[in-house]
């Protein structure tokens, strides 16, 4: 019988598959195998070929749903193969609502991908629980929702927003990968199906794309078992084995993340350069109450705006240890530009309108010392200060 532990720090280490049934191997091996041999016809170990299932990706997938309290996990190869497999759940003339801001992939695909065939998508305002009643139309099937949002670290009230979108028979999708399920597990608070970019936190070392789902009961996980199959966006024997390997050690990178991106939003309050800060950890943050009321931290990631005395090219320019880059929750700290990078994506009046301004920078704090990153910041701050 399989062992339940209390402690979610255990339950990375040991959750879902995490010794070998033939060998006893305490890491789930690679099979690194595309077929798999049938005893005759109709007979099998339960696998038959490796995009419909694999032993590796298999644990990982069980590891996920355990760990997020779902019913099934779906691996695929990027965290854009998941949001569209689950989105490839909906129909020609069904409409979906995103939170206003998002990650601007989860816009594009949206936008120019699922527009054309007929699956439209309206952009709301998820803070405001009188205008998500009002926003439900008989096309309207689902929500699609981030918290923190990407890039503006906007808290949505996850629970509220899943009372009032059940009640309109409509699905509660929540992107976790800002959170992982070691700080917020949207399915308990009400969601029907959670997804995330494993690339980022899950991974944890910037050495694989990678991407989740999970869901709460088994009619979804039939559906989305069906169209992981059908489209085949699966993720492979060796990223599965790599991404179980990092979930193993999330419990301690993320308390590293915590403290150090408190630190440094505290850093960067008080300086001169910055207009404002990003970050629920903040107690003035609008969304301090209900990031502590449906997470157990505010994580690792903090948007900040540069004061217009300030050049943000040189800014970036002078960076030695934090990284400008794409992608985010890696070991290592990373900081971008959302709206020439990440939400370039977006049209320009929609990121003017939600505040994805040209002096917004993101920055994804990594668990070097603290002090590293606050010295890093400060230098690139004085350099790029504007001669008077």
């Amino acid at each position: 019988m399989k062992q339940h532990f209390d402690s979610l720090d255990t339950t990375l280490l040991h959750g879902g598959i995490s010794e070998d049934a033939a060998t006893g191997a305490v890491n789930i091996p690679i099979y690194q195998t595309s077929t798999f041999h049938q005893q005759e016809l109709g007979k099998h170990k339960g696998y038959e070929y490796s995009r419909t299932g694999n032993p590796t990706r298999h644990a990982l997938e069980t590891l996920i749903a355990e760990l997020e309290g779902g019913t099934a996990g779906f691996a695929f190869s990027s965290g854009m193969a998941a949001t569209t497999t689950v989105l490839s759940l909906f129909k020609t003339g069904d409409e979906i609502l995103i939170s206003s801001n998002v990650y601007g992939g989860t816009f594009r695909v949206l936008d120019k991908v699922f527009n054309q065939f007929g699956i439209t998508y309206r952009i709301i305002d998820t803070l405001d629980l009188s205008l998500l009643k009002k926003s439900f139309t008989p096309n309207v099937k689902a929500i699609l929702i981030e918290s923190p949002a990407n890039p503006l670290m906007t808290v949505t009230d996850i629970a509220a927003v899943s009372k009032i979108v059940k009640a309109k028979g409509a699905l509660v999708i929540v992107d976790n990968t800002f959170m992982t399920p070691y700080l917020q597990r949207p399915l308990a608070l009400g969601a029907d199906i959670v997804l995330h970019s494993a690339t980022k936190y899950l991974g944890g070392h910037s050495d694989l794309v990678a991407g989740l789902a999970v869901v709460k009961n088994s009619l979804l996980a039939n559906r989305l078992a069906f169209l992981q199959n059908a489209t085949g966006g699966v993720l492979a024997p060796f990223d599965s084995f790599l991404l179980i390997r990092g979930i193993k050690t999330l419990g301690v990178r993320l308390s590293r993340h915590n403290e150090n991106a408190l630190a440094i939003a505290l850093f960067l309050k008080s300086h001169h350069a910055v207009e404002s800060v990003y970050y629920p950890g903040l107690k003035d943050d609008p969304g301090y109450k209900t990031q502590k009321k449906q997470a157990s931290g505010a994580g690792g990631m903090i948007s900040f705006k540069l004061r217009k005395e300030f050049d943000v090219r040189v800014f970036f320019k002078s960076l030695k240890l934090v990284a400008l880059a794409e992608s985010l929750g890696g070991v290592e700290s990373l900081i971008c530009h959302p709206a020439t990078m990440t939400h370039a994506s977006i049209p320009y009046e929609i990121r003017q309108k939600v505040g994805i301004t040209d002096n917004l920078i993101r920055l994804s704090v990594g668990i070097e010392h603290k002090n590293e990153i606050i010295k890093d910041l400060a230098q690139a701050f004085e350099r790029s200060e504007k001669t008077k």
